[in-house]
């Protein structure tokens, strides 16, 4: 098996949050001398002109970024209006951060059911989110606050002014009284 590919795997599943040197050498089996191998080979190999991407060391972690010399692509990109509308995937994301903030991006994870690494890379880059600090828990994970351009986005003067979930799960359930899910499908189903 090529330990250079499985890392290179391992590097883009976590994203940003990284691997440390101990982390790999756990998760491939391999010594730490190995380890520090697999990642100056996969790093060398990085530094070439026809790739796009680069490995860094940030925060005592390993990472795969962007490189800093194709930034003004990157830029043009995000501000393309094209490329600037919400997928439904980003509009959940970017909902649940707004009505939980601050939040990690595992409390986000596990809301969705799903990893939203790469959407919210997006809504950073987008400026429609920042991290704003560390939590306190195991691994001091970042927290992401949505910001004024996301009030400008939404039409909102603060973020109080989101309308009062309750009310619309209310709405949903027919003014508070619970409501069978399956029933009321195969009701519509019938007619």
């Amino acid at each position: 098996m090529n330990l250079m590919a499985v890392l290179e795997g391992l590097l883009f599943v976590v994203g940003e949050e990284g691997l440390t040197l101990e982390q790999i050498e756990k998760t491939l089996d391999v010594s730490e001398e190995e380890s520090k191998n697999l990642v100056r080979t996969l790093k060398s190999e990085y530094e070439s002109d026809n790739r796009g991407l680069r490995i860094d060391f940030l925060g005592n972690k390993f990472k795969i970024t962007t490189k800093f010399e194709h930034r003004d692509f990157y830029q043009k990109l995000i501000q393309n209006p094209e490329t600037n509308t919400l997928s439904q995937a980003a509009l959940e994301t970017l909902a649940i951060i707004a009505y939980n903030e601050p939040i990690t991006r595992m409390q986000v994870d596990k809301l969705r059911g799903v990893t939203t690494n790469q959407i919210i890379r997006k809504l950073v880059a987008k400026g429609l989110i920042k991290e704003t600090g560390r939590s306190n828990l195991p691994g001091r994970p970042i927290l992401y606050e949505t910001t004024n351009e996301f009030l400008d986005y939404f039409g909102l003067a603060t973020i109080e002014d989101l309308p009062d979930m309750r009310e619309f799960l209310e709405e949903e359930s027919g003014e508070g009284e619970e409501s069978d899910l399956y029933q009321s499908k195969y009701k519509e189903m019938e007619e």
